[in-house]
Parts: C-alpha cells; structure tokens; sequence
C-alpha cells in the first residue's frame, strides 16, 4: 500500500528520474518528504478507522 501510494504522489507531483539523474540530492528530498506525508495519511487513515469501530 505505502509504496503504490508514493508512487503515485511521485507521478502526481512529475518526480521523475531525469531529476535523479541531474540533482540526487533534490530527488532524495523530495522522495523522502513524499514518504513522510504517504506515512501521515495511512496513520490518519487508521486512526480514523478505529474510532469508527468503537
């Protein structure tokens, strides 16, 4: 799920890999900021998810 997530938002936002090839550490930046906000949204989706169930 996390990885198709942050492919997709890495699609979404034109990460692509001609910026790795010409600026590693850019593409490692956004790629790991990419990683943080996909871990957010599962945690909130979770979160949420058992509030529901109780």
């Amino acid at each position: 799920m996390e990885e198709g997530l942050i492919e997709e938002y890495k699609k979404r936002e034109g990460v692509e890999e001609t910026l790795k090839n010409r600026n590693q550490p850019e593409w490692v930046g956004i790629v790991n900021n990419i990683k943080q906000r996909v871990r957010k949204f599962i945690q909130h989706k979770l979160f949420f998810a058992e509030i529901e169930e109780l």
